[in-house]
């Protein structure tokens, strides 16, 4: 298939997903829902609007290949993908991005989302069986020429040694983070709240810690994340949140909550489930270096605009990723567009 053919089958999909009437779509969604807990339906049906509207578009599509050549290779690789499992659909870009450099892709799925992306791979190959051989999935992989692997810290280390031989890319854990000055309205912290709560908070771009000035006053934004108090009527955040809330108390650790998530002093970039840590800054002049001693843990900031001089996102935003918006930094087309 042509590069122009790959932007209309993906840019069709796009089309079907928003149109919302895939009665077999929904059932495995039901289906993925009651093997995963965390994967509620309205988490799933956010997952696959974003995708459609910010993956899928044609213009999208386009503009994004533009940047690029080499997207119709000579010599097309196979590539291994072993996806993560900690939101809905999280391995999509890595499949699009395959299929848009014309190479095929090798798709390991992770035992917590293995049930939509087959059927999307099928409904593909019906539209168009010229796309069948691009899509495999595999319980093992084999036959790869090159790697995209998404994991924890951990399992980083087993990839390394696993896949090391083959170009790859090898990606561990990251969180966001916001900088807040307290000079944010309502809205904005309003805003804020889905960066923290939109998919239970388990996703690398979920804000998982805020820097904030040694004067900050919580009220404001503990009565605008209480907002989103609903999220504890889920069984599983719930269980979390409880336990995380005794241990507190158990440990003699301060602590501030709403009724819905945990804030707690603490430098780590990632937090636990219902826990938000922050970290106080004395001049916001400090928060650049703040921010640079912890690069390879961050996936990207939160910010009002024109607080820092570098790129930040709006409150609300860093679950809207666009295509060029890269896990980890890595453009994984131009990984892609040089494998030939």
């Amino acid at each position: 298939m042509r590069i122009a053919e790959r932007i209309d089958l993906m840019a069709k999909l796009g089309e079907h997903l928003l149109e919302d009437k895939d009665e077999f779509l929904h059932a495995l969604m039901s289906r993925t829902e009651f093997n995963n807990q965390w994967f509620t339906l309205e988490n799933q049906n956010l997952a696959i609007k974003a995708i459609a509207e910010q993956f899928l578009q044609r213009e999208y599509l386009q503009e994004w290949v533009n940047h690029y050549s080499g997207v119709e290779p000579k010599s097309p690789k196979k590539v291994g993908l072993v996806l993560a499992g900690n939101i809905p659909m999280v391995g999509f870009h890595d499949i699009l991005s395959v299929f848009m450099a014309g190479h095929k892709a090798c798709v390991k799925l992770s035992s917590k989302d293995a049930f939509i992306m087959p059927y999307l791979f099928k409904i593909l190959g019906e539209w168009d069986e010229r796309a069948i051989p691009y899509f495999k999935v595999q319980q093992k992989l084999d036959g790869f020429e090159a790697v995209i692997a998404t994991g924890s810290n951990n399992s980083s280390r087993y990839f390394e040694a696993y896949f090391g031989k083959y170009p790859h890319i090898i990606r561990k854990n990251r969180n966001a983070v916001a900088v807040l000055t307290g000079e944010e309205d309502q809205d904005e912290l309003h805003q804020l709240g889905k960066d923290v709560f939109r998919y239970f908070g388990l996703g690398c771009r979920n804000v998982a810690k805020l820097y904030i000035p040694v004067d900050y006053d919580f009220d404001p934004l503990l009565t605008a994340l209480h907002e989103y108090r609903s999220v504890v009527l889920h069984t599983k955040y719930k269980n979390n949140f409880d336990y995380n809330y005794a241990m507190l108390m158990l440990n003699k650790e301060p602590f501030k909550a709403n009724g819905c998530i945990l804030l707690r002093e603490d430098q780590e970039t990632s937090s636990r489930i219902a826990n938000l840590n922050y970290e106080y800054y004395q001049a916001l002049e400090e928060v650049p270096n703040l921010l640079n001693d912890r690069e390879e843990q961050i996936q990207c900031v939160v910010a009002k605009d024109g607080v820092l001089e570098t790129r930040t996102l709006p409150f609300g935003a860093a679950q809207s990723p666009g295509l060029m918006d890269y896990a980890d930094g890595v453009d994984t087309m131009k990984f892609l567009t040089t494998l030939s």
